[in-house]
């Protein structure tokens, strides 16, 4: 066990603070799981809700369904019927999120085109858990994080609909939930094996004594990975407990280790990555790159009820290192810390409903940022020394008014002060010091008609802004000296302007998500010169991202050999997203296409299902239409259609099981590729996708 889980085991004995219950809306929208049934969520998760701190499944969608806009809440029961090792796993059947492998849990994600030119970690979403940043202080992420055993439910908030997390990003907010004791099993055991040498165990127990609730769950995870160099572990820890002070105070202590271990096989040429795609670049092996992880996170909620008005308050801490030899051997040691205060109020006002929020975020951190000469993946010479500081304040504040009982008129806003701060001690690579400041108000209207208690109409108009990381720091540029080097410290924050409307509804036999967007972009994050290979990431003039967000379920026959009771059926799950993503009569690039994301991209599922708890059925995944790599549109990726085969075994309580087929025709395929200005036939940024697998697993349930 490793020391960060060491070290939580023996430290759990305190109570805590906040996370608090939404107001309810009048015409909440029933939750129908991917199969079209009532989503089984385990314990008391489709009832009422005993923890003032943590929503389950049934609240949680009533409160989400509350927001103006594209929003998506996905229950565990999507997931934990395969192997779910992985972000995409979570999230695929979600439309509008690109979340494609690179290599372990490593993935690059997008949301609405979000950080389409950050070619390392994660820029564009914000990633929570429990409400609590997964990000780093200044916006960067990582998602080797992430488990999937632990959570009850996934919120996907798009673009500034996430503005109860003061968000500041294009791409919106995930926040992944952990269940309460109220809202768990007194055990929870899992096993998965399959392709690859990939092998995981999970334990969790939940359980409520008196005032008290508690859970703790438990991963260990293994796999030897589809490409050469690409073996990864990993150990994760997640709990909370709460302490119910009295019917209207409840504290929560929450705690989370992760231990995670990772070779880096590395991106490789287009025709590579065809021909040739479980070989690892050679340079990765010879300096054996890798990207190692310790992380240990305490997070305090609270919430009061008071007549009218919810408060939730609390404060985290978290300590992050980061172990990563790559081009140079990257220790960097991070100590991030924030407070956070929300209320609620909800009332009559002059005989209409309102509701009122309002609450301030504050998420700061030191940086302690190393870097030593790679020597065969050891750690040489130190070549810099830097201490970052960043820091971000958030005041928010958004008013639901019932103009009619059906129909709610929404207006906020957020506004964002952020410092990004680098003191160089030592350096060898050109670093600077430097200081940058950004100021940014992001209002928002919109409209949500609840057209009856399933069925809702959405739309709204919405400003974000998303301020630079230190990632963003741009290397000398010696090969093209039209474009001089540009400090972190003189990147502007990009910000955009989204017209959206949609609809979504969730009925027995059907369901649907669409939603249709525009944002028009200033200063957007993109790649506009590179030097070795390295996309150097600076401001472009405007640019445009316009979609289409598409979610079908629905019973295609159903009574097929079952006609009492609870009838068979087949039920189709289907996600697609329509990108169109361009420069706007850029100086340098016109009105190119940006790179980086597919036009058209589909995942659909047809399930047989049984009443008994058997499920099975084919899935697809289509990429019809190759994309651009680069800014000046010159290189392809490839298009690619996938198939596999999914059985499962589940009543929703006691044993369950599940066996999988993914890639079955084994083809050779890019799953996610970097971003460069302009490429040729031999750069050196395509991921080659996993092939033919099989995976298995049991779970069993008290």
């Amino acid at each position: 066990m490793s020391r960060p889980i060491r070290v939580l085991c023996a430290a759990v004995t305190a109570v805590a603070l906040p996370h608090a219950v939404m107001a309810q809306s009048s015409t909440p929208i029933p939750e129908i799981s991917s199969q079209g049934q009532s989503a089984v969520t385990g314990g008391s998760g489709s009832g009422a809700n005993p923890s003032l701190t943590v929503l389950n499944t049934a609240a949680a969608r009533a409160a989400i369904d509350q927001t103006p806009g594209a929003v998506e809440l996905v229950p565990d029961t999507v997931w934990k019927t395969t192997r779910a090792a992985t972000l995409k796993d979570m999230l695929d059947y979600v439309p509008g999120v690109f979340v494609q492998p690179k290599w372990g849990e490593d993935s690059r994600l997008s949301i609405r085109g979000s950080g389409l030119s950050r070619n390392f970690h994660l820029r564009g979403v914000q990633l929570y858990m429990d409400g609590v940043p997964l990000n780093t202080a200044d916006g960067y992420g990582d998602f080797q994080e992430i488990d999937p055993t632990a959570y009850r439910y996934v919120e996907v908030w798009k673009g500034a609909n996430g503005l109860r997390y003061g968000v500041n990003s294009l791409g919106g907010a995930i926040n992944f939930v952990t269940p309460s004791g109220y809202d768990a099993r007194a055990y929870d055991g899992r096993v998965d094996l399959g392709a690859w040498g990939f092998g995981r165990v999970q334990g969790s127990s939940g359980g409520v004594s008196g005032p008290f609730d508690y859970y703790i769950n438990a991963s260990g995870q293994r796999a030897e990975g589809y490409r050469e160099h690409s073996w990864g572990e990993g150990e994760r820890l997640n709990a909370n407990f709460g302490y119910r002070v009295s019917p209207n105070f409840e504290t929560r202590l929450y705690v989370n280790a992760n231990h995670v271990l990772q070779r880096i096989p590395g991106e490789v040429t287009k025709d590579w990555a065809l021909i040739n795609p479980q070989a690892a670049w050679p340079n990765n092996v010879a300096n054996d790159w890798q990207r190692n992880i310790d992380t240990l996170r305490v997070i305090s909620r609270s919430t009061l009820r008071l007549d009218n008005t919810v408060i939730e308050f609390g404060g985290f801490g978290i300590d992050r290192h980061l172990m990563h030899p790559i081009f140079q051997w990257l220790d960097y040691r991070y100590e991030d810390y924030g407070a956070f205060v929300r209320a609620v109020d909800e009332r009559s006002l002059w005989g209409f409903r309102n509701r009122l929020t309002t609450g301030f975020n504050m998420v700061n951190g030191t940086t302690d940022a190393r870097q030593y000469a790679n020597v065969g993946g050891q750690q040489g010479m130190l070549m810099s020394n830097l201490t970052q500081r960043p820091q971000n304040y958030n005041a928010y504040i958004e008013n639901a008014f019932y103009a009619l009982p059906s129909v709610s008129l929404v207006a906020g806003t957020q506004f964002l002060y952020a410092v990004r701060e680098q003191q160089v001690n030592f350096s060898l690579n050109g670093d600077v010091n430097g200081r940058s400041r950004f100021n940014v108000w992001s209002p928002k209207i919109g409209m949500l008609w609840d057209v009856d208690p399933s069925w809702q109409v959405f739309g709204n108009i919405s400003r974000s802004a998303e301020v630079p990381s230190f990632g963003e720091s741009v290397a000398p540029n010696f090969l093209n000296p039209a474009f001089p080097t540009i400090p972190f410290f003189d990147i502007k924050a990009q910000t955009a302007t989204t017209y959206e409307i949609g609809t979504r509804g969730r009925r027995p036999d059907y369901t649907w998500d669409f939603a249709l967007y525009r944002a028009n972009i200033s200063n957007e994050l993109l790649c506009f010169y590179n030097s070795f290979g390295t996309c150097n990431v600076t401001n472009a003039d405007k640019t445009y991202h316009q979609g289409v967000e598409a979610g079908l379920g629905v019973t295609l026959l159903k009574g097929l050999a079952i006609h009492t009771g609870e009838p068979d059926r087949v039920w189709l799950n289907l996600a697609y997203t329509y990108n169109d993503f361009h420069f706007r009569n850029d100086p340098v690039f016109g009105n190119n296409y940006l790179p980086g994301a597919p036009p058209h991209y589909m995942r659909a599922e047809l399930m047989y299902k049984l009443p008994n708890g058997y499920s099975f059925g084919p899935n697809i995944e289509w990429v019809p239409q190759a994309y651009y790599v680069d800014s000046a549109n010159t290189l392809l990726t490839a298009s690619y259609l996938l198939w596999g085969l999914r059985g499962v075994y589940d009543t929703g309580s006691g044993f369950s099981a599940y066996i999988e087929g993914r890639n079955l025709s084994d083809k050779y395929y890019i799953s996610s590729v970097s971003i460069i200005d302009r490429a040729n036939s031999m750069s050196r940024l395509f991921n080659p996708g996993n092939g033919m697998g099989v995976f298995a697993g049991v779970r069993w349930r008290t």
